[in-house]
């Protein structure tokens, strides 16, 4: 597959994706996205890859990237709820679950410090801490 490059990327956010190694597109379907295939999850959901997609917010890098969407959808194979995951976003000609996750006031978005890479890091975070928060029975 040759992957989309339909914006470019700030040198910093390419250099991230490059060496995170996972196939990734940048594409535009109402807003600018970047979509990571084969995005790693952890142990306890009915996948075990999906594609990442982040929203590019209009001002970035300095305005803050938040939430994210997957697809295929995640659920937890032991039945528990995902709260805040019930939204759907049409993208690329799929249904992505919308994760509405975003920084806290203990943790916002620093202008020269946070970027894509900062956000992917943080969005694997959010993945492990749905179990810490309710761990698998």
């Amino acid at each position: 597959m040759d992957p989309r490059r339909q914006f470019d990327l700030l040198p910093v956010d390419r250099e991230f994706l490059e060496e995170y190694g996972l196939l990734w597109e940048t594409i535009v379907d109402g807003s600018q996205w970047v979509l990571i295939h084969d995005f790693p999850t952890p142990h306890g959901y009915n996948h075990t890859r999906v594609t990442a997609a982040i929203r590019i917010e209009t001002g970035y890098p300095n305005t803050e990237l938040n939430m994210v969407y997957l697809f295929p959808p995640l659920a937890r194979i032991d039945g528990k709820p995902i709260g805040a995951t019930e939204a759907q976003q049409a993208l690329d000609r799929k249904s992505y679950q919308r994760w509405s996750r975003h920084r806290t006031g203990a943790n916002p978005w620093k202008i020269g410090r946070d970027y894509l890479g900062t956000h992917i890091i943080l969005i694997e975070d959010w993945l492990e801490r749905e179990f810490e928060k309710c761990p698998l029975a």
